[in-house]
């Protein structure tokens, strides 16, 4: 781990902005620590977003959005430097407006804070091959999904923050992120800089920190991990159970299962499939197979 002087002095060098006396004068804050076969139409999911905000926060979109990935981006994009950074006019950056410099020792220096605020896989996993691959012109990259600002400084889980990083997992930037929290956390730096530098060139960052970026190497793409949620809803009408399936299986066999009844569909495109379920009791565990993903979910 980096010791405070060098962080400074990687500060110094990027030109970034050091806190105030004042916020300087407040005690260090440990580092935070690091998802109808009868006619009837397709019912997407209810997401929780009804109090979600989006603005604009020194020039950079912000959505309080945790837990939850929300937006969507089309494309076409382009990465830079052989997949190390996002197109910026697809993935600018975006912040939660919930962070600020006043309460950064109950947000991002706390530990556990990310854990707090990360969407389930479910949701980054189809993202990332729904939406951002497709965005990007993209196909099993061998890396992983990152948020452009980090969790750990403050960033949202907006499309506009979300892009699939080629490279090693774990990556070089997540060792940036980490000193720059750091930095934020020891008051060396402003969290609004830092939330920018990353955002604008975090390869430039990480070269001031003393932190070395190797390109991405030629390997075979990566195999992605077979994934599904499923969620049951009775239906009065029909006597049987709506079990909604989301999946990174598209145009698969899919097949819901509780004591001995069982009924199998087919996904969509998207891998979703809505299954229709007669005989399970209120509170019986149904079990939903697709390809090599699992899952489950309680009637009721």
């Amino acid at each position: 781990m980096r010791n405070i002087a060098i962080v400074a002095a990687a500060a110094a060098s990027l030109g970034l902005t050091a806190c105030s006396a004042q916020s300087a004068g407040l005690a260090p804050t440990s580092a935070a620590a690091k998802s109808r076969q009868h006619h009837r139409h397709h019912r997407a999911d209810a997401r929780h977003l009804g109090n979600l905000r989006r603005t604009v926060i020194h020039g950079m979109p912000a959505v309080h959005n945790p837990g939850h990935v929300t937006g969507t981006i089309t494309g076409p994009c382009r990465t830079r430097a052989d997949g190390l950074r996002p197109d910026p006019s697809c993935t600018p950056g975006a912040i939660d407006p919930a962070v600020t410099q006043a309460n950064i020792g109950s947000t991002i220096c706390r530990a556990g804070y990310t854990d707090s605020v990360r969407p389930p896989e479910s949701q980054t996993e189809a993202f990332k091959w729904h939406i951002a691959e497709r965005a990007y012109g993209q196909h099993d990259v061998s890396g992983e999904l990152d948020h452009l600002v980090p969790l750990e400084l403050g960033g949202d889980n907006d499309a506009r923050n979300l892009w699939v990083e080629a490279g090693a997992i774990p990556n070089t930037k997540d060792a940036v992120e980490g000193a720059l929290n750091r930095a934020v956390c020891d008051r060396h730096i402003t969290l609004r800089t830092a939330q920018q530098e990353i955002a604008k060139n975090w390869i430039k960052a990480a070269a001031a920190l003393g932190i070395r970026v190797p390109r991405p190497t030629s390997s075979p793409p990566a195999r992605r991990s077979a994934w599904c949620t499923a969620r049951a809803s009775y239906n009065s009408r029909y006597a049987d159970w709506d079990v909604y399936v989301h999946s990174n299986q598209p145009d698969a066999t899919v097949t819901a299962s509780s004591g001995g009844y069982s009924h199998s569909w087919h996904t969509n495109a998207d891998g979703y499939a809505d299954v229709y379920l007669r005989g399970p009791a209120p509170g019986q565990t149904i079990n939903v197979t697709i390809g090599a993903a699992s899952c489950s979910t309680t009637a009721g």
